[in-house]
C-alpha cells in the first residue's frame, strides 16, 4: 500500500460506528531517569487556558452535480483526495442541479478584535465559511487574504466582545524532542488536545516552495487542518497542515508550518490582504560535490547563480553567474531552497546583504530587492540540467588534443568546435551564446558524467572565456599542473540558459 499526503480537513460529517483502542504503556527500561521517561506530569491547566482560542472553520459550497448515469471523475490511486471523490459521487448523491458541499477545519483567534488564522485548502473554493466557537457560538466569517503557497490564510469575524487569542512563538528556539501540544476538530468532534514531541525540523515534503515543516507525532487527524501546535508556553510555533498517512488517519507523522515563516505570512495577509515576497531575479543552481571540487570548495553547499534575469532587481554586476550566495540577510544558505525561502521573507526596497562566494574568496554584496509576481518566480534548474532532444554520439578519448589552428579539439571526453553560423543554425543556438560548441559526447567521459550534451555551449572554463578550441586545451592542461581533479565549466543552452558544472579530469 502506497503512503499519501494528506491535508486533515474534513469533507464530510463522520458516518458509521467508531472504534476507540486503549494501548497501555509499558513499563519504561531500567536506568531511564523517571524525569526523562516520563514526559509533562500534566497539560490540563495549560489545555484549559488555550481552548478558548481555537475555532473550528465550516464552510459550504455549492458544486453543479453530474446527471444520474453519467461518468464519475476520476483521480489517481493514493490521492488525497481519492476519498473524498469516491464518497461524494457514489449512490443517490448524484441526482443532478446543484449541491451543497460542506467542509470542516480548525483554526484560531490571533487578536481579540476577531482575526482567525487557518490553512488555505480548509477555506478554498468556499461560498460561506463560519467560525464556531468553543461555547457552541458562531459567526460568519470574511476572507482578508489567502496564500497557496504556504497554505496559509487569515479570516475576521465581527465579535461583541473581546475575543480569547493566542500569540506566536519562535519556532526557530524548538529542538528535536521538545514537547508540544495541538488542538483542533478532528473528525468534526469538536475542541481536541493531543501531545507529542518534535520529531524533526526543516522537513521538505514537496507541499509548496518554502516547505520547512516542523514534524510532529502529536495526533493529527482530518478536521485538524489549521489548528495550532502550541509549544509548553502556551505559544503557536506552528500551524498543522498535513500528515502522511496510508489510510487517512493519524500514525504519528504530521507537520505543521512553523511560526518563523508563518507569522510574516499572517502579517502580510493581515495588513495587505495579499503576500509582498521579495525577488532576487536570478536563476539558481545547486552546488553539487562535482562543482564544489572544481571550485577548490571544503563542501557541497550554497546556492550557485546561474543565470541573471533581465529586467530583474540585479542589473548592475552585484551578483554574476558563478557566485555561490551562502548567506543573505544574516541568515546561511545550505541549499537553493534556503535562498528561496529567505529572499522571500526579506524586506522589499530596502538594502540586504549577501555573502557570496566569487574567485575563491567570500565577498560581501548590496542587494536590493524587487518584488516577486507569480509571472516572474525564479526558476531552479538541476545542476545536470541540459536539453534531451540531442543524441550523444562517440568522441575520442578524454585527454586534449588541439594546435592553436585546429577547428575543433577534443579535451575531457568531448569535442569542442567553433560556434560558427552552420553550428548556430544545426543546433539551434541563439545570437547572444558565445563560447565552443560541443559537438560530440563520448560515453562513460567525465562529460557525460557531468550532464553535458551535444549542442550545448561551453563558455567559461575555470572562469576563464573560450573563445577558441586551443584556449580549452590550454586551460585543462593548466589545470592539470595545477594538481585539479575537476573543471569548473559555464555551459549555455542552445536558448542562452546558464548553469555550471564539474567536469572530473579522469
Amino acid at each position: 500500500m502506497g503512503v499519501s499526503y494528506y491535508l486533515p480537513s474534513l469533507r464530510k460529517p463522520l458516518a458509521g460506528a467508531m472504534v476507540l483502542a486503549i494501548a497501555l504503556a509499558g513499563v519504561p527500561a531500567a536506568g531511564i531517569r523517571p524525569a526523562v521517561a516520563q514526559g509533562p506530569e500534566s497539560v490540563a491547566d495549560l489545555a484549559e487556558g488555550l481552548l478558548d482560542a481555537v475555532v473550528n472553520i465550516s464552510t459550504s459550497q455549492k458544486v453543479q452535480q453530474e446527471e444520474e448515469g453519467s461518468p464519475s471523475p476520476t483521480v489517481p490511486d493514493g490521492s488525497p483526495f481519492q476519498e473524498l471523490f469516491e464518497d461524494f459521487f457514489k449512490g443517490e448523491g448524484r441526482r443532478g442541479g446543484n449541491q451543497k458541499v460542506n467542509s470542516l477545519g480548525s483554526g484560531f483567534v490571533i487578536d481579540e478584535k476577531g482575526i482567525v488564522v487557518t490553512n488555505n485548502h480548509v477555506i478554498e473554493g468556499a461560498d460561506a465559511i463560519e467560525v464556531i466557537f468553543a461555547d457552541g457560538s458562531s459567526l460568519p466569517a470574511t476572507l482578508v487574504g489567502t496564500d497557496p503557497k504556504t497554505d496559509l490564510s487569515v479570516l475576521k469575524v465581527e465579535p461583541t466582545k473581546p475575543l480569547k487569542a493566542v500569540k506566536f512563538g519562535d519556532s526557530t528556539k524548538i529542538r528535536i524532542g521538545d514537547w508540544v501540544m495541538a488542538i483542533g476538530n478532528p473528525f468534526g468532534l469538536g475542541g481536541s488536545v493531543t501531545v507529542g514531541i518534535v520529531s524533526a525540523r526543516g522537513r521538505n515534503i514537496n507541499a509548496g516552495p518554502y516547505d520547512n515543516f516542523i514534524q510532529t507525532d502529536a495526533a493529527i487527524n482530518k478536521g485538524n487542518s489549521g489548528g495550532p501546535l502550541f509549544n509548553m508556553d502556551g505559544e503557536v510555533i506552528g500551524i498543522n497542515t498535513a500528515i502522511i498517512s496510508p489510510s487517512g488517519g493519524s500514525i504519528g507523522i504530521g507537520f505543521a508550518v512553523p511560526t518563523e515563516l508563518a507569522a510574516n505570512i499572517v502579517n502580510q495577509l493581515s495588513e495587505f490582504g495579499e503576500t509582498r515576497r521579495g525577488w532576487l531575479g536570478v536563476r539558481i543552481q545547486p552546488v553539487t560535490d562535482e562543482v564544489a571540487k572544481s571550485l577548490n570548495l571544503e563542501k557541497a553547499g550554497g546556492a550557485m547563480i546561474a543565470g541573471i534575469i533581465e529586467g530583474g532587481p540585479i542589473t548592475n554586476g552585484e551578483m554574476k553567474p558563478g557566485d555561490v550566495i551562502v548567506s543573505f540577510n544574516g541568515k546561511t544558505v545550505n541549499d537553493t531552497r534556503d535562498l528561496q525561502r529567505i529572499v522571500a521573507e526579506s524586506p522589499i526596497g530596502a538594502p540586504v546583504e549577501a555573502r557570496v562566494l566569487r574567485d575563491g574568496k567570500e565577498e560581501a554584496v548590496q542587494i536590493t530587492l524587487g518584488r516577486l509576481e507569480d509571472q516572474e518566480t525564479a526558476s531552479v534548474g538541476k545542476a545536470d540540467d541540459a536539453p534531451t532532444d540531442d543524441s550523444a554520439a562517440s568522441a575520442p578519448d578524454a585527454g586534449s588534443d588541439a594546435d592553436a589552428n585546429a577547428d575543433s579539439v577534443a579535451v575531457l571526453g568531448m569535442t569542442l568546435a567553433y560556434l560558427d553560423d552552420d553550428s548556430r543554425k544545426t543546433y539551434g543556438i541563439g545570437e547572444g551564446v558565445d563560447g565552443l560548441v560541443i559537438t560530440e559526447v563520448s560515453p562513460g567521459s567525465g562529460a557525460e558524467k557531468a550532464g553535458l550534451k551535444v549542442g550545448e555551449v561551453v563558455v567559461e572554463i575555470a572562469q576563464e572565456f573560450m573563445a577558441t578550441p586551443s584556449d580549452a586545451s590550454g586551460r585543462v592542461d593548466a589545470l592539470k599542473k595545477e594538481g585539479r581533479r575537476s573543471a569548473h565549466m559555464m555551459i549555455a543552452g542552445p536558448d542562452g540558459n546558464l548553469r555550471f558544472v564539474g567536469v572530473l579530469m579522469e
